[in-house]
């Protein structure tokens, strides 16, 4: 029964482990392993409440275990890639003074990167405010950290293969990066609605908008690619608003 019951948390580690890895692979630049490593983590992210679900144990650990790794995976890593971004525009769009620090010469690009770490901030606190908060268990109150994470994951590989002239030229704003950080962070932490992707049956007339959702999004992958990604979030924040609208009505 034990060895059965810390089964989730294994899955909940290996979630820990690819958040790690990507942040690694962040830092280095590698924009596309640092997306895959987090997709992955997001997978195991979803998996160890189903496993934990289907083996029928659950527990306080497993609950804190799940919003650490979520930290790191949903919330380092997206800070860590906003940051280069943001870093990078600076260095591309000015002078750089040179300065040394432990004696080595390196690129004073002053404090705007920084403004990156919000993304980390805000998901530390949706994720302790999601673990007391009994509310969210069928849906969310939020925007979920992972939802942010694919927003943010998406970025560098939409500058990098985007044909879109536009596109790159909002991306090498700092204005509109800035601008994504504060609204995402905002929406993290919202007293706004959500509906979750959780099925209790196959019901179209009771899943409608969770059907609706899967296939534009379907579509938009495969028209958009990774330009996709942002659309999607977007398009799932508005149908939710939408949703909850005809619900009051």
């Amino acid at each position: 029964m034990k060895i059965k019951s810390h089964i989730p948390n294994l899955v909940t580690l290996a979630n820990l482990f690819c958040g790690t890895v990507a942040a690694m692979h962040a830092v280095l630049g590698h924009y596309e392993l640092t997306a895959i490593f987090v997709v992955i983590g997001i997978l195991f992210d979803f998996f160890d409440g189903f496993v934990a679900r289907l083996l029928g144990v659950s527990g306080e650990l497993g609950k804190q275990l799940d919003s650490l790794a979520d930290v790191v995976t949903s919330g380092v890593v997206p800070s860590l890639l906003m940051f280069l971004l943001i870093k990078n525009n600076v260095l591309n769009g000015s002078n750089v003074e040179m300065k040394i620090t432990f004696g080595q010469f390196e690129p004073d690009f002053g404090y705007l990167p920084y403004s990156a770490f919000l993304l980390t901030i805000a998901a530390g606190y949706r994720l302790a405010k999601f673990n007391l908060d009994t509310r969210q268990s069928d849906s969310f109150i939020g925007l979920p950290t992972p939802a942010m994470s694919l927003f943010i994951i998406s970025l560098p590989l939409i500058y990098q293969f985007t044909e879109i002239e536009l596109l790159r030229e909002m991306l090498l704003n700092n204005s509109y990066l800035i601008g994504i950080t504060v609204v995402l962070s905002i929406l993290m932490n919202l007293e706004l609605p959500l509906f979750s992707l959780k099925f209790k049956g196959f019901s179209i007339k009771k899943n409608f908008i969770k059907y609706l959702f899967l296939i534009v999004s379907i579509v938009m992958i495969y028209f958009l690619k990774y330009t996709a990604v942002p659309l999607i979030i977007t398009f799932y924040v508005l149908l939710s608003i939408v949703a909850n609208l005809f619900k009051k009505a």
